[in-house]
This record gives structure tokens, C-alpha cells and sequence, in this order.
């Protein structure tokens, strides 16, 4: 991972500019992803690290939110076609059935971004195809952080097309954008990855474990899984919140509800000095 610290927002602009012309494949921007942390101290951590659970088993996860499931089709009054969890368990333990994308299915996949866009603890780390989108989520809030930085990843995991999957330690999966699940998905233009580890663990055999992301970029793996952290100053706050609110990037844009009208309204009024009329 490559920290860079920039000292504006038009300086984070031009580091996005010099990446995508010289380390991404021609035509193939789209595969850089983005994310926006409030506080330059924090790390890369799924909403299921945060919640104290991220070395579980996947199949231990998958049993969990398994036997939610018929609680949760209740009261959607939706379906996921998902897989027993003893079948799924057994896949697990075989190494393939990780590395060669076996899980999840794509309903698994929508079930479990709908978990993690409605707060359920989760193991999919969530990203922007848009630089734009992810400040925004680094600079929403109106609380300084501690170090008076705020922080844009982007991650790009095949700048050489390829990706080595058999060396042993953690490594990084990108799940993709294309799943059935919520409005809030597309309209964030959001991607998910998922880091895991095939380890024992006791006298257990051998199967797949949720992974920190950032333990990767420890291991020296060359021509994959690329990693910049930029942190800028939050003293941009307002600035860049007024220039992505001039493109309709807000809260009212990215998650279309009442709440996040009245958020974009109090932005707007409280925040931004000199546009009232009054």
C-alpha cells in the first residue's frame, strides 16, 4: 500500500489523473474501485470487523445468516434461492471452491449485499466505481477527525490483467457489481471485495477464513493488488462538498430517501455559506 498525502482537493484529482494514465490498462478505468474513510487513522475494515467477527469461518457466516433467511423472506416478502449450509460447508472446505469463485452464487451474492446495504455485520468491504462518491462518503460528516485527515483509497487488484491464487496467506477477491439487491447499490455505483485465507485453525481441517484486507499488501505479491491511500486535509470539507453537490453528488442523490433529503437540505443551508437569499 501507497500512502500519498496531498495537500488539496485538486492535488488528489491530478494523482487519480497520473494512475489511470499510467498504471491502468488502456480502456479499463472502470476497474479502479474507490473508497472514503472520515479519518485517515482508520484502516480497511468490513462492517463484520467492526463488529469483532472478522476471523470467522465463511462457514460459519454463511450458517448464520442461513438461518436467518426465512425470518428475513418473511418479512421482505422476497426469495433468495441459496444453498443449504452443509453443502455449502463442505465446498468450503476444498480450496477451489474460493479461488475459482464457487461462493457465492450470484444468490448468494444479492442476499448478502442485501444484508450489508440494510447494516447487517458483513464480510463484503464496500467501494465506488466513482472517486467523486467515495469523498463524499470521506467528507459527510461534520466532526474533525483526530488527525485532520480525512482518506481515499483506490484499489486496483489486475493491472496486469492476471492474479496469482495459489500462494499461500490472504488475498483479495473483487465480487463485482453486477447482483439483484438494493436501489442504494446502483445508485452508489458500488463493487465489493472480500479478503480470505485458507488456514487450519486447531484440529480442525483445513477451510476458508475471512482475512483483513490490508494484510495483503504485507506479502510481496508483484502485478496484483495495488492499493494508494490518499489523505487529505478536512479543512477541504466544504469545498468539496459544494463542488460534488453542483454534480448531484449527496446524500438525496445516493441513497433517495426522506432522511437523506433533509440531510442534503441542512448541508446546503447550514453549511454553505452565501447561497440563501435571505
Amino acid at each position: 500500500m501507497q500512502t500519498v498525502e496531498v495537500e488539496d482537493w485538486e492535488a488528489f484529482g491530478k494523482q487519480i489523473q497520473d494512475i489511470r494514465r499510467t498504471t491502468v490498462p488502456a480502456g479499463r478505468t472502470a476497474m479502479i474501485l474507490f473508497r472514503g474513510n472520515r479519518d485517515s487513522t482508520w484502516e480497511l475494515t468490513s462492517t463484520l470487523e467492526r463488529a469483532g467477527r472478522g476471523g470467522m469461518a465463511i462457514s460459519e457466516y454463511y450458517g448464520l445468516i442461513s438461518r436467518l433467511n426465512p425470518q428475513i423472506e418473511s418479512f421482505t416478502e422476497r426469495k433468495w434461492e441459496i444453498r443449504p449450509w452443509p453443502e455449502v460447508k463442505k465446498s468450503l472446505q476444498d480450496y477451489d471452491t474460493w479461488a475459482e469463485a464457487h461462493f457465492p452464487t450470484p444468490e448468494e451474492y444479492s442476499y448478502m449485499a442485501y444484508l450489508r446495504h440494510h447494516g447487517f455485520p458483513s464480510p463484503l468491504l464496500d467501494w465506488s466505481r466513482s472517486p467523486q462518491i467515495a469523498a463524499f462518503f470521506a467528507f459527510r460528516t461534520a466532526v474533525a477527525p483526530l488527525a485532520g485527515k480525512v482518506s481515499i483509497y483506490a484499489y486496483l487488484e489486475k493491472p496486469k490483467g492476471f492474479k496469482v491464487t495459489g500462494s499461500p496467506g490472504s488475498w483479495i477477491r473483487r465480487v463485482g457489481p453486477y447482483v439483484r439487491t438494493h436501489q442504494r447499490h446502483f445508485l452508489q455505483q458500488s463493487d465489493y471485495t472480500v479478503c480470505a485465507e485458507f488456514k487450519n485453525v486447531g484440529d480442525q481441517s483445513s477451510e476458508w477464513y475471512f482475512a483483513k484486507h490490508e494484510g495483503v499488501f504485507q506479502r510481496n505479491v508483484q502485478h496484483q493488488d495495488f492499493l494508494w491511500k490518499f489523505n487529505i486535509p478536512w479543512t477541504e470539507r466544504l469545498k468539496v462538498l459544494r463542488l460534488l453537490d453542483e454534480y448531484n453528488v449527496n446524500a438525496l442523490s445516493l441513497f433517495d430517501s426522506e432522511e437523506s433529503l433533509t440531510e442534503t437540505l441542512a448541508v446546503r443551508e447550514l453549511e454553505f455559506p452565501g447561497d440563501g437569499s435571505n
